[in-house]
């Protein structure tokens, strides 16, 4: 295929003209604002791929120097709405100035739209001015951009395109590819449109023909695949009950408070106890374990008399096989039938440790949240035991992370996270994380029992739909059972590395030469 030049088209979105440039920018941020739609609460899947179409017809013309800015303000759009969650951490628990509350998330969200800036300028610079070439390449780089996010400094594995298709005809392909599979797929389907819509204005009619079997093949599959029944049910169903305490945020590490909050807890157990699992939300006891014997005999004593495993989160001080000077953990103890202890790996930067502590610490009472000097627990942790079946915990964001996902999950039948979103109150942040959870459950094609605060604590089965849900903001129990699935799904035998090598390949064999590079 030879190459094509994208010619300088004169258009009133490429106009100089500083009221068509204004139209422009207003439209790539909406552009990235519009992916929003595709996750929790809307989960309108298709506003996914139609915001890719979108900033492919703003973009595919211009230079590269031009892309940088392009793919900020993309960022932007996408950031600002998406993570708009951030602002009520940061006023409610940390600076109780809004305008300094939204200076902070602001230039959050200006960081984080970075990323995207970056990854069009890679584009850019890598493509030239080819069009041919820009539509094959896009997918790779947008791909390796998501990647990269997700791993500098612990990583912001959130609102990747691929999550909102836990709901959508290219589910199949989740235990498969894993999300960032998904995302490639719907990256390059709106690729696809467009050289589709290029190739039939040229009536090129056996190239149409590739194009249109190559978009609408991942569609079409996508249902067939979904009825592949990668895992097997084994083993006696496992009875629970979920506790929702609803613990207001505000009190939660207020001494005063302590004793009432495990109070309530302990009374919202008390006829659950012949269950298998009884499941408290992350932090459910605020305190060390070294201040909480008395409490956590008295549960340890319940849970062997009963036959039935308590399992919460709790602050965790010692040392640890990675950290031999004692220090804190974010942590999961389990007690009764089945006793364990597990570390939170994932840290959330700036609410569990802070990121160049030396410099920022004291700053900023934002800064000194409670206990917001957590330590990383060791990655070679054994699961947990729950009724003889094992599992392997997840606290709050590490749900998030879904190569850490796969890989901790290959030996266990079930998986179960606990959360504390509280700090995040009446936001779209506690719904977009149950649909990110809701993912995992997919890939791994195994069922998931979450446990919060105050919400959302839910039962999802092992393709990834909510099976049963207490509603946000009310302190109640869910009680139910689920059936333990092993087995491996090709995403965990393989994680994100088939897709992340494609990527680069694209790019290594379809980027311009050093002899094809022009001045820009």
């Amino acid at each position: 295929m030879t190459e094509q030049a994208v010619s300088p088209v004169t258009t009133p979105l490429l106009s100089k003209n500083p009221q068509q440039r204004a139209l422009r920018a207003f439209l790539l941020v909406a552009a990235g604002a519009l992916q929003t739609l595709s996750f929790s609460p809307w989960e309108f899947w298709l506003a996914g791929p139609v915001s890719v179409m979108v900033i492919l017809t703003l973009c595919l013309s211009r230079p590269p120097r031009e892309l940088f800015l392009s793919g900020w303000l993309v960022g932007l759009g996408l950031f600002g709405s998406g993570v708009s969650w951030v602002f009520v951490s940061i006023y409610n628990y940390g600076v109780p100035s809004a305008p300094l509350a939204g200076a902070m998330t602001a230039i959050f969200v200006a960081g984080l739209a970075l990323v995207p800036a970056l990854v069009f300028w890679a584009w850019g610079r890598l493509a030239g001015m080819d069009r041919w070439r820009r539509l094959c390449l896009l997918p790779a780089v947008w791909l390796l951009g998501d990647w990269v996010r997700g791993w500098l400094l612990t990583g912001f594995p959130w609102l990747y395109l691929g999550t909102a298709q836990v709901d959508g005809p290219l589910a199949g392909w989740a235990p498969i590819l894993g999300v960032h599979g998904l995302t490639l797929i719907i990256v390059a389907s709106a690729c696809l449109v467009m050289a589709l819509a290029q190739s039939l204005l040229q009536r090129q009619r056996v190239l149409s023909g590739i194009l249109g079997t190559a978009l609408l093949l991942p569609w079409l599959a996508g249902p067939l695949l979904a009825s592949i029944e990668w895992t097997e049910e084994a083993g006696d169903p496992i009875t629970f009950a979920a506790m929702q305490g609803n613990i207001p945020q505000q009190i939660k590490w207020d001494p005063e408070y302590m004793r009432a909050q495990l109070s309530a807890y302990i009374d919202m157990s008390e006829d659950d106890w012949d269950r298998d699992l009884l499941l408290w939300p992350e932090t459910a006891i605020p305190m060390p374990h070294t201040q909480a014997r008395e409490v956590l005999e008295y549960l340890d004593d319940r849970g062997l008399e009963s036959g039935a495993t308590l399992m919460t989160g709790i602050p965790w001080y010692g040392d640890s096989p990675d950290h031999p000077d004692r220090g804190f953990h974010n942590s999961i103890m389990t007690l009764g039938a089945d006793q364990g202890t597990y570390h939170k790996q994932k840290l959330v930067p700036f609410g569990e440790y802070i990121p160049l502590e030396n410099w920022l610490r004291g700053t900023l009472d934002f800064f000194s949240l409670p206990l917001s000097s957590f330590r990383p627990g060791p990655s070679n942790q054994a699961p947990l035991g729950i009724a003889g079946a094992p599992v392997h915990p997840f606290i709050c964001y590490e749900i998030a992370y879904a190569d850490f996902v796969a890989r901790h999950s290959a030996h266990t039948g079930f998986l179960l996270t606990i959360s504390n979103d509280a700090w995040f109150g009446d936001s779209l942040g506690p719904q977009q994380h149950l649909q990110i959870a809701r993912m995992r459950a997919l890939e791994t094609r195994r069922p998931m029992l979450r446990g919060t605060n105050n919400g959302i604590t839910a039962l999802v089965d092992r393709h990834g739909q909510e099976v049963d849900r207490i509603p946000r903001f009310q302190q109640a129990t869910l009680r139910g059972e689920f059936q333990p699935a092993y087995g491996t799904t090709p995403f965990m035998a393989t994680a994100s590395w088939p897709v992340l090598t494609l990527a680069v390949i694209l790019i290594v064999f379809t980027r311009r030469s050093k002899k094809g590079k022009a001045k820009t």
